[in-house]
């Protein structure tokens, strides 16, 4: 279909409700339901209020089963969708779709209800309606315990007109509306199916839905027309009113600086709209008067804080020229906004908050008094509306009941203590992509993000839930499957897996890399005996190189029954780990501990040893290994200095027990991890006053991991970013000022000369400008290498001459110790000629899962593995994450995993799915998808179905590009996956099929 969403009969959604509630247990894919206490009730506008905390105007409260979804998990408070005299398809038309984005800060492109005005009505009228019989029939709360808030705008004359007005009066007593009818006398049909709700309580629902309202208004309205809605509403419809503010009244320049201050320095905006909306000094007297009135009428006024945040769309995050900033970017510019005027108001002025609440400061915001709360970027994130569920846990215990005022002083001191915490802060480096080169499969696309983003695919997930369940020794079992060096990469791997983790969207990944070693400490001692060699092979293997991916290649083949032999001409084993890598990130104990596998597995070492040249190792071995390193140096040439290497002066750091001469300033030229750690070590050198790291880009745009970057910033290196050296005179280094451009193929804003040049104190500059490839290593020894010096190697990395292959950084130059790894597991695996490790992964309990999700939860020290969200048993994020569950988990018989449909008429393509999901897919186009018709399948190029006959269980499919009818029991091309997928919604989920 188009991207204009449906809106379901309120029959269907009954039904719906009813029937998945039954025999799921779940309500729109929701696995927890909130029940309220009576004992909790608070009060506002005089009516009860179970929890003050529901979704903002957007997308998360426009539909009724949004609505529905929102109450179920916890809601009580619901801010409906804003409607203006814009709507329905004049208004879609002017939204550009996707039009949200929230993996990180959020943003949005979306304005008003899509929608028409009386569709809206009576979505809101059906929820009404479903969370009365919620309540009562499913024990969730009373019968009046939630408020609805209806959101109008944009300005008087629209707010005025018939059809707004009309709406007005309708969500104030809605019985004489056709819906309102409608509604009662479904609920009345089925009564005698109810096992508590009762007919007296369908008749008993009120119309008075709605006695509050919060104005809407764009940027740049006029304060006097904001005034004189709020009149309006006060005056001529009695309504309890909130006046939403922005961010702008804050002033340019502070909103400027508090963004930068926590690292949203990219974000792009000008003066204009501060310029434009209102302006703080107008607001405060215009409050008082509102304030006044209210009073008078025997009403109550407030603010709603704070609208989202125009900025300008630099990096083609949404198809617009402008977009709203909201999420953990906007909560300390709106709690700023709330503790200003508070202060203004010494507490008196009743503030409606939205800004980036979430399960981490919604407790400290209500008990400040601040409150109801609405939120819509965190529950758009994974855990989806299940967020709400821990958000109405937290408040529920304050037990405030009435608006009595907000505490200043507390107010204040959140919005301070917003500037120093981490979960408002951008991270150092800007998050590289979470997805998969992959494309979304139609079945069983559930897969864990981190196992996929390791170059050697261990079972993360199966691990952490052994070391979870303090299993450490079964857990270690796991990790030695396919993990060679469990202390090596337990210590110092990048963690490419964590920057995968779902965890991400939460808070915090799971400290995968911690928990490795925390199960090898653990278990080693138990388990090491137990590696023994399975015979697949009896090939006699040369190993080249004692290195990371050379003791990998041992492990595997020696594993596999292989007899092995290898050269490392160092006197230890680790190679660039080892001699390297300074000795406070990793000493050789730990380096001993994964050696000690090799010696077990009856490897034979030879250390100190230069091994023969490849002409001799053929004759006495089957194959041979170079795992030699990529140990040229590389060079970076000034004028008017030599510069030292690196590596040369890590090694002698080592060697030397970190006393080396290098003056009282030193300088490090680059950016990645090896630069990282000269800048660090270079800083424990005695007489060492000042290490400067000069780096011709910005920090975030630096190579190195994020870690070691924030190791070297807390241990006081001083970096001297956007400048380019050019030469060493006087005791200082003159450098080239730069200026960043436009995004270059890098994905990194190239660079470009500014003006100006700056000098930097040295006394020695070290150059961490990357390492080389042994070339003439590969000439001599016969093998072909091509124009960048690199040996020549096939997809199996064997080289020009048979049965010699080449792994790790000698093979592709610097790169990460589980990257060699991966060389050596894939090349032992040609070798054996099979498989080398076993599939060890298990499934993951359901329930333990389901109770994870939406859950935010900070890092436990040795208990993290217990925050793991088993993704490669449950993924459903895309289920999670759409605002109007347009994306179903459909359990098939006789296939373990459920599977995920999206339903067409639901979708409005909003493109929040896209953002998450593990693949480099969008689930709202690549999803097989359900239609209501043949009309809205050919309206729409997503492979699917539509039900044709539900007893013949016939449907029309569209299937890899060709369209055919299938029936069960007769001949057809559809897979049987995908055909019992069919005929499991038509079975099971006849309810997704109701829509009329």
């Amino acid at each position: 279909m188009s991207d204009i969403m449906s809106c379901m009969p309120f029959e269907q959604l009954l039904n719906w409700v009813r029937k998945e509630h039954k025999e799921k247990q779940t309500v729109f894919g929701l696995h927890k339901a909130y029940v309220a206490s009576k004992d909790q009730e608070m009060h506002i506008f005089g009516r009860p209020l179970e929890t003050p905390i529901g979704p903002a105007a957007g997308p998360n409260s426009q539909l009724a089963q949004n609505i529905v979804a929102s109450y179920y998990a916890g809601s009580r408070f619901f801010e409906l969708k804003t409607v203006q005299i814009m709507d329905g398809a004049e208004l879609a038309a002017c939204v550009n779709k996707p039009c949200i984005k929230a993996d990180d800060e959020g943003y949005n492109c979306e304005w008003s209800t899509e929608l028409y005005v009386p569709q809206a009505q009576d979505e809101y009228i059906k929820a009404w309606f479903l969370l009365k019989f919620m309540a009562k029939e499913y024990g969730l709360g009373e019968m009046d315990g939630f408020q609805f808030n209806i959101s109008v705008g944009y300005d008087l004359a629209g707010v005025k007109s018939e059809k707004i007005n009309t709406f007005i009066d309708n969500m104030k007593d809605g019985k004489n509306t056709d819906v309102f009818k409608e509604c009662q006398s479904v609920l009345l049909k089925y009564a005698d199916e109810f096992a508590n709700f009762t007919a007296q309580d369908a008749q008993s629902v009120p119309g008075e839905i709605c006695n509050s309202a919060t104005i809407s208004t764009l940027h740049g309205c006029p304060p006097e027309e904001i005034e004189s809605i709020a009149c309006y509403l006060l005056e001529e419809k009695g309504l309890h009113t909130f006046v939403k503010c922005n961010p702008t009244l804050l002033g340019y320049d502070f909103a400027r600086a508090r963004l930068n201050e926590l690292g949203y320095d990219y974000i792009a905006f000008g003066p204009f709209h501060f310029e434009d909306d209102l302006q703080y000094e107008d607001a405060v007297p215009m409050f008082k008067r509102l304030m006044k009135l209210s009073g008078e009428l025997g009403l109550e006024f407030g603010v709603k804080i704070t609208n989202t945040f125009p900025v300008d769309v630099k990096a083609g995050e949404l198809p617009s020229e402008e977009m709203y900033m909201s999420g953990k970017s906007l909560f300390p510019l709106s709690i700023s906004l709330a503790a200003k005027l508070s202060e203004e108001f010494d507490g008196g002025l009743r503030i409606s908050y939205a800004g980036g609440a979430d399960a981490f400061n919604i407790k400290e915001i209500v008990s400040c008094g601040v409150w109801p709360v609405t939120v819509a970027t965190t529950i758009l994130k994974p855990g989806g509306y299940q967020r709400l569920t821990q958000m109405a846990n937290l408040v529920a215990p304050l037990g405030i009941k009435e608006f009595n005022g907000i505490d200043v002083k507390a107010l204040r001191a959140l919005a301070e203590a917003a500037r120093s915490d981490k979960h408002y802060m951008k991270s150092a480096k800007l998050p590289g992509t979470r997805k998969s080169k992959e494309s979304v499969p139609l079945i069983d696309c559930y897969m864990a993000p981190c196992e996929e983003g390791c170059p050697i695919n261990q079972e993360v997930a199966t691990y952490m839930k052994l070391s979870g369940e303090g299993r450490y020794e079964e857990a270690l079992r796991v990790i030695l499957n396919r993990n060679a060096l469990p202390f090596i990469t337990g210590t110092i791997c990048n963690h490419n897996c964590q920057s995968r983790c779902t965890r991400n969207f939460y808070e915090t990944p799971v400290q995968i890399r911690d928990t490795k070693l925390l199960c090898a400490e653990n278990a080693f001692a138990k388990v090491k005996g137990e590696v023994k060699a399975i015979v697949q092979t009896k090939d006699k293997v040369a190993i080249v190189g004692g290195g990371p991916a050379g003791m990998a290649a041992a492990y595997y083949l020696a594993r596999s029954g292989a007899e092995v032999v290898l050269y490392e001409k160092k006197e230890r084993l680790g190679g660039v780990v080892s001699q390297v890598i300074p000795n406070f990130r990793i000493d050789d104990q730990v380096i001993a501990k994964d050696a000690e596998l090799l010696t077990q597995l009856g490897v034979t070492l030879h250390l100190g040893t230069v091994a023969p040249k490849v002409d001799e190792l053929e004759k006495d071995f089957d194959r041979v290994i170079l795992a030699v390193g990529a140990y040229k140096r590389g060079s970076l040439p000034l004028e008017g200095c030599e510069t030292k290497n690196a590596l040369d002066f890590l090694e002698a750091y080592n060697q030397n027990d970190g006393k080396v001469s290098l003056g009282r300033n030193v300088v490090v030229i680059g950016g990645g991890n090896t630069a990282m750690d000269t800048a660090r070590a270079a800083k424990r050198c005695p007489g060492v006053e000042n290490v400067y790291l000069v780096y011709r880009r910005t920090k975030r745009y630096m190579p190195a991991d994020e870690h070691e970057l924030v190791l070297a910033r807390e241990e006081g290196v001083e970096f001297k970013e956007l400048l380019a050296p050019v030469k060493l005179e006087g005791g200082e280094l003159l450098c080239k000022v730069m200026e960043l451009g436009d995004v270059d193929s890098s994905g990194r804003p190239c660079c470009v000369e500014g003006e100006g040049t700056e000098a930097v104190q040295a006394d020695t500059v070290i150059v961490a400008v990357g390492e080389k490839v042994p070339t003439d290593f590969y000439k001599e020894n016969g093998l072909e290498v091509d124009e960048r010096g690199y040996a020549r190697t096939g997809d199996n990395y064997e080289s020009s001459r048979k049965g010699v292959y080449v792994i790790g950084d000698g093979r592709r130059g610097p790169a990460l110790v589980v990257s060699g790894m991966a060389d050596a597991l894939k090349v032992a695996e040609d070798i054996v000629g099979a498989d080398v490790c076993l599939d060890l992964s298990e499934t993951a309990d359901e329930q333990v899962t389901y109770e994870k999700q939406g859950v935010l939860k900070e890092v436990v020290k040795d208990q993290d593995g217990k925050r793991c969200l088993s993704c490669q048993a449950i993924c459903e994020n895309c289920v999670q994450v759409c605002p109007n569950r347009a994306n179903l988990a459909i359990q098939v018989p006789g296939m373990e995993k459920t599977q995920v449909i999206h339903v067409d008429y639901m979708c409005n393509e909003c493109g929040n799915c896209a953002s998450f999901c593990p693949y480099a897919s969008s689930p709202y186009l690549d999803k097989f998808t359900l239609f209501a018709n043949l009309e809205h399948m050919k309206d729409s190029k997503n492979q699917g179905f539509v039900v044709l006959d539900r007893e013949l269980k016939q449907a029309r499919v569209r299937l890899l590009g060709k369209e055919f009818t299938w029936q069960k029991g007769e001949a057809s091309a559809v897979p049987e996956a995908i055909a019992n997928l069919m005929e499991a919604v038509i079975d099971d989920y006849a309810y997704v099929l109701d829509f009329k």
